[in-house]
């Protein structure tokens, strides 16, 4: 099989990497691509170092033995956690993510720069080495709770806007020029932050990495040729019945 009409793995904790899923899917639409959410163990960010590690390890090998040409870990706490080790082992682009600071960098007008993430993303060397680049005015936020409202589907609740209030705290009464969005999952609750912070622009790092793969597989001539509508696959390591439903609708809210 020729490898540039193998398909593109791409994989979260859960259905949080569905929206980088359908970034990429829709900037190579020729392309296939396989989805994996690892719901099970999900959150990845309040689990240990080698927990999270040993979890990725097994989803790559996963989608490697489906002939995945190139890997996408749609999640910032598994991008500073396995990232470069993935890279170091394998011989295929390994493309990961970063909370958007240096984007929400270019925002600031004396205020600050929020950066919502998880506790382990943000307590992660690679985010340190973020903040010191770009963190000038950054206040980061660990918001630990929130991905399970996207993997329970409650995107708009009274018990997540409470949720929100506790983890703002005064926040949204300060001088504040952008919102990172540091988490794959948090994309869903654009709309439920975005009540707390009107007219401030609210950042993510999907589009950044879908471009990052684009580059990386035409430098590889690893691009699907034609103007074919590619497949996307679905899987996932929790129930089956509950999750892909839910990640099919999720392909469609972006």
């Amino acid at each position: 099989m020729n490898q540039a009409n193998q398909p593109i793995g791409i994989f979260d904790s859960g259905v949080g990497g569905v929206s980088v899923l359908a970034q990429a899917h829709a900037l190579l639409p020729a392309e296939d691509f396989l989805y994996y959410g690892d719901n099970a163990y999900a959150p990845y960010g309040v689990r240990s170092h080698s927990q999270v590690m040993e979890r990725v390890r097994w989803v790559a090998g996963h989608l490697l033995d489906q002939g995945a040409k190139a890997l996408v870990i749609a999640c910032n706490t598994a991008t500073s956690v396995a990232a470069a080790e993935l890279r170091a082992e394998l011989d295929l682009p390994v493309i990961g993510m970063e909370p958007a600071l240096k984007p929400a960098s270019l925002c600031q007008n004396g205020g600050h720069i929020l950066v919502l993430a998880t506790p382990m993303t943000l307590a992660l060397p690679k985010f340190a080495a973020l903040m010191e680049r770009y963190g000038q005015r950054a206040v980061p936020l660990p918001c630990a709770g929130l991905v399970e409202f996207v993997e329970r589907d409650e995107l708009d609740s009274d018990a997540l806007h409470d949720h929100l209030a506790y983890l703002f705290g005064d926040w949204p009464q300060k001088p504040i020029d952008a919102v990172v969005l540091g988490c794959t999952h948090y994309i869903y609750l654009r709309r439920a932050i975005a009540a707390f912070f009107p007219a401030t622009p609210l950042l993510d790092g999907n589009l950044g990495t879908a471009r990052q793969l684009e580059r990386l597989l035409a430098e590889r001539n690893l691009l699907r040729a034609g103007h074919r509508q590619g497949t996307l696959t679905l899987e996932t390591s929790g129930d089956a019945k509950i999750i892909i439903p839910l990640m099919q609708r999720m392909l469609h809210i972006i």
